[in-house]
């Protein structure tokens, strides 16, 4: 699996941030400030939960996505660089046969 995706979505998601363009959803969420944000990683969270509860892989799928999507959104506004959540991932991770 590549990270690379998500480093794109990502420079796009800072873009909006610093380029705001008015027809862009992005956009639109950081001008609502943080309030909006959060409002929307909980929906989207909620949705996810459903999915993995009553629906199939697809739907699964697709909420992971907005999730993911919303998170990034928020750590953009935060002015946090996506590459710190992949470093705090790679501290994470214990080394083969230390399990």
């Amino acid at each position: 699996m590549t990270a690379e995706i998500l480093e794109k979505v990502f420079e796009v998601i800072k873009d909006r941030r610093e380029n705001p363009l008015e027809d862009s959803y992005t956009s639109s969420l950081m001008d609502e400030g943080s309030g909006r944000i959060l409002e929307k990683i909980r929906e989207e969270s909620i949705e996810l939960l459903e999915a993995a509860e009553l629906e199939g892989r697809k739907e699964v799928i697709h909420e992971s996505a907005d999730v993911i999507f919303h998170v990034m959104v928020l750590l953009a506004f935060q002015g946090i660089e996506f590459e710190e959540v992949m470093d705090e991932l790679r501290r994470r991770r214990k080394p083969r046969g230390s399990e």
